[in-house]
């Protein structure tokens, strides 16, 4: 009798940040589950929409709707069906704990003098392309801070995890640019301002995309789990926190926290 044959391989793409990472090892283990081989691709936000465009990923884990990815995924949206979302992120400004309240409760309390006198008003983020940098670019403007000497600067993932760590080492009062899932709000606390103009986004929801094709190809129970997995913002920060503080890889992460989930639901 012959042997049943494999699925089909796929390719798996995610944006090149580390959250990012942790949702697309879960969900490769998911199809590695079913019997695919599965292979990953990473990069930036705009970039990465682009290659599914151009076919050359299957899955991409995950687009942020509608706000911050929405114009990447209308130029071939009739190409590809949008599965149910996984988390739900949103974006937000925020402080170090120690930064009282009462000090800085909203953004615009930012342009107080005696708070821009002690502030860093350098306000460091990720790449260009992400939602969180585009509305901070413009938040700079539309709050005035800019005439409080107040500039946004895009950078990498590195430098952005190396900011904040920096900052909170030496006590300095500083706003970064965040979102959650991000494993930095799990273990240092940062509180979010206020943003009464709504300029932020709202809350997304984190869906996978998967093109017409592969949906054909996906095993059924594989696609039925992906449809039906709820990793939640705390989900994905564990995942993160396992990948940047314990030093595990992103498989190795998701492989711990489906276990841990396994167990817990029994």
């Amino acid at each position: 009798m012959p042997e049943p044959s494999r699925p089909p391989s796929l390719t798996v793409g995610n944006i090149a940040l580390s959250f990012h990472r942790a949702a697309a090892a879960v969900v490769r283990r998911v199809l590695e589950d079913a019997g695919h081989e599965v292979h990953g691709v990473e990069a930036p936000h705009e970039q990465l929409f682009g290659l599914q465009a151009a076919g050359e990923i299957d899955l991409l884990v995950s687009a942020w709707l509608p706000a911050s990815h929405g114009t990447y995924l209308a130029r071939y949206e009739d190409e590809v069906q949008v599965l149910d979302p996984h988390y739900a992120p949103y974006c937000v400004w925020a402080v170090p704990p120690y930064v009282p309240v009462e000090a800085v409760a909203e953004v615009a309390d930012l342009a107080r003098p005696e708070v821009a006198d002690r502030m860093t008003r350098t306000l460091d983020g990720i790449n260009a392309g992400a939602g969180i940098s585009r509305f901070s670019a413009r938040m700079i403007t539309e709050y005035g801070l800019d005439r409080s000497g107040y500039a946004f600067r895009p950078g990498t993932e590195q430098s952005f995890i190396h900011r904040v760590e920096r900052g909170i080492a030496e006590r300095e009062w500083f706003v970064i640019p965040i979102w959650r899932p991000q494993y930095l709000n799990r273990v240092h606390g940062l509180r979010p301002l206020a943003e009464p103009k709504g300029l932020l986004g709202g809350t997304d929801a984190a869906r996978p995309v998967v093109t017409r094709t592969a949906l054909t190809t996906i095993a059924p129970a594989a696609l039925e789990r992906l449809r039906t997995l709820r990793l939640g913002n705390d989900g994905i920060e564990a995942i993160d926190e396992l990948i940047n503080v314990d030093g595990l890889t992103p498989l190795d992460a998701a492989d711990r926290y489906l276990r841990d989930a396994e167990r817990t639901a029994r």
